[in-house]
């Protein structure tokens, strides 16, 4: 820990004028020292051009850590403090307690304590007119919701009825608060919109409560991040400004962060936003939010003249590259027979030629895939038996082979029974192969989805491409209305191991079970041994709300979860990790469930030959793991340490 403590010159110079706190009475007792061995000891000052596609994503939060209690460390190998600079649990893993930092405060000066982490359990999830819900991590292999109090100011208690070994890392997985569960709102601000401590708000309250707590647009909003919203343009523009109460600082002492501003400009159209990049208007961009992909690499190389730009790869430690599934809980009953049918999955996975996609997508980057988890998930490091469980996996249907392909469609009864040269259901009715996809996919994903048509056409299937507008993705999937989910360019999933993110291997309920391959079992999961369960009893799966289905006692998917809920509950790494691979085998003997191409293909990132303290490829634990989402990225990478090696330049 530093002994002393330094800031920028802008606030040393309102410290002079009084009309700020020292830098010591604004950072934490024992405030977070960012560990990385790539970084080094900064200079003060300059703005960063950045640019999305739009200000209401959550592009930005994605750059900014500051809500959560843990965090990731070397590409999620480890758990690391965050808000909490300690934790702990009891010997049955059911009792965890996490001590916050003394003197945290959010950027608008005031105490930040775990009365906010109440207030968000409180107010926002146990409060049923409000429209948070408690995330998945809070509810124990019951499904009974965890007890959750704080003793003190400084200590957070979560009591589970069972064990729950892996709550750290969960805490530690998304950006609290940002696209991930809250865990984490500024009470002293909030509670003006909230009927519990103001009267006279009106039924839409929650509507308003819901905008005034955004603080990636609402500039009034306090954050604990390094960076506080300054300036909100709608669709257009974003400009960020230094927390001057950020709780992090470099191991010299310095008070992070460096970098004065961060100037944000939206620009809807990727190839506009390309010509941007190429022209020298912006000093970094995240590939993956921009759609910057392998095929730009050479433009973006031929271009660096002007643009000063850096073309970094990393590893996006994906297990699949494009991703592709059907939904096996599709609403017309005689194609979802044939969807579960796991020869009908295995026919179309041997269609797929992975050795073109790999060189046309992917530009022989990574490694051929059935569709897997990350091999860098630690039940794939573990030991030899690991590692063998991923590569069976990973060449379980990878073979290229129509003839295979025609003979397993054959053998299940889909076949050309009119001579239109389309193979029909086995029970004669007319098939369309329906490939859904958001319509805004990504030119990679444009790509891969006419490659699958043209495979599964090759094979006698009638195959139709189906763009569906994102606003109505999530209701049409759960509701069983889409066939397939197609082109989705999977970064990588899970971090650290395949429980903490396990909703590709296992349908299980939780705020992404619209995205994945059987949602109204995953639905059904969530409400499993609750109220609520037998309160829908009676009512058609897909009426539900939301949609919600028991799978047949002897559908893999009930046997997953019996291995599931046993591995829940391990407290021995080990022992868990043997579970997942009896999941595995399900998986390689009955799938494949979910589709790959190509694994750990790199990912792009573009930094201005200037920015210092942003790592290359080999600087990293696992040379990378880029995933957005889960391990955010390049939060993760602590941005805040960026700097210019001459600030003046970049004013």
């Amino acid at each position: 820990m530093p002994k002393r403590f330094t800031e920028a010159p802008g606030l040393a110079k309102q410290v002079a004028e009084g009309s700020l706190a020292p830098v010591e009475q604004r950072l934490p007792e024992h405030p977070y020292v960012v560990p990385h061995n790539w970084a080094r000891r900064g200079k003060y000052g300059g703005n960063l051009r950045l640019i999305i596609d739009d200000t209401a994503s959550g592009a930005m939060k994605e750059w900014m850590y500051g809500h959560s209690p843990l965090r990731w460390l070397n590409d999620a190998i480890d758990v690391g403090p965050g808000l909490a600079e300690s934790w702990e649990t009891n010997e049955d893993h059911t009792v965890w307690t996490l001590r916050f930092r003394k003197g945290l405060r959010w950027s608008d000066g005031q105490p930040c304590t775990t009365d906010d982490v109440m207030f968000w359990w409180k107010d926002m999830v146990l409060d049923e007119r409000h429209p948070d819900v408690a995330p998945a991590e809070l509810r124990s292999a019951r499904g009974t919701l965890a007890k959750v109090s704080a003793p003190d100011e400084l200590t957070l208690v979560i009591e589970f009825d069972t064990a729950a070994p892996l709550t750290a890392a969960y805490l530690a997985n998304w950006v609290k608060a940002g696209n991930g569960p809250t865990w984490i709102a500024p009470k002293h601000y909030l509670r003006r919109f909230h009927p519990a401590y103001t009267q006279g708000l009106g039924e839409k309250w929650a509507d308003a409560f819901e905008a005034k707590r955004n603080y990636g647009t609402n500039t009034e909003c306090p954050t604990m991040t390094g960076w506080r919203l300054a300036t909100y343009h709608e669709g257009r523009s974003m400009v960020w400004e230094r927390n001057p109460y950020y709780w992090c600082v470099s191991p010299q002492g310095d008070q992070l962060p460096y970098l004065d501003t961060l100037t944000v400009l939206a620009v809807q159209d990727p190839e506009v936003a390309k010509l941007k990049v190429q022209n020298g208007e912006v000093d970094y961009a995240h590939g993956t939010f921009m759609g910057i992909s392998l095929a730009d690499v050479s433009g973006l190389k031929q271009a660096t003249e002007r643009s000063k730009l850096d073309v970094l790869l990393w590893d996006s430690g994906s297990g699949c590259g494009s991703l592709f599934f059907f939904n096996l809980n599709y609403r017309d009953p005689n194609i979802r027979k044939l969807l579960n049918q796991p020869k009908f999955r295995q026919a179309l996975s041997h269609a797929v030629d992975r050795d073109e996609v790999q060189k046309t997508v992917f530009f022989n980057t990574g490694y051929k895939t059935t569709g897997t988890y990350s091999f860098k998930a630690s039940d794939c490091l573990a030991d030899d038996t690991g590692r063998a469980a991923f590569e069976g996996w990973r060449d379980s249907f990878v073979a290229f082979d129509t003839k295979k392909a025609m003979a397993l469609l054959d053998e299940i009864g889909v076949v050309d029974r009119d001579g239109d040269g389309f193979r029909e259901l086995p029970d004669g009715g007319r098939f369309r192969l329906r490939l859904d996809q958001s319509a805004e996919t990504e030119p990679d994903g444009d790509r891969m989805a006419n490659l699958l048509q043209k495979y599964w056409r090759a094979i006698g299937l009638d195959v139709l491409r189906n763009p569906v507008p994102p606003a109505q993705w999530a209701i049409k999937w759960q509701a069983g209305e889409l066939m397939t989910y197609t082109a989705w360019l999977n970064p990588a999933m899970p971090v650290h191991e395949v429980l903490v993110s396990p909703e590709l291997m296992v349908p299980v309920g939780n705020s992404l079970s619209a995205a994945f391959w059987a949602p109204l079992y995953a639905n059904y999961h969530m409400i499993r041994n609750t109220p609520q369960e037998a309160a829908v009893r009676d009512v058609d799966p897909y009426e539900r709300n939301p949609p919600s289905m028991k799978p047949p006692e002897d559908d893999p998917v009930a046997r997953m979860w019996s291995l599931y809920d046993r591995a829940r509950v391990e407290t021995n790494a080990l022992k868990r990790y043997q579970l997942v691979w009896e999941i595995i085998k399900i998986h390689i003997a009955e799938g494949p469930f979910y589709m790959g191409v190509v694994g750990n293909f790199p990912v792009v990132e573009l930094a201005h030959q200037e920015l210092r303290n942003v790592p290359s490829r080999d600087n990293l634990r696992l040379n990378g793991l880029i995933c957005p989402w889960q391990h955010p990225t390049p939060a993760a990478y602590d941005p805040e340490a960026f700097f210019w090696n001459n600030p003046k330049e970049h004013a």
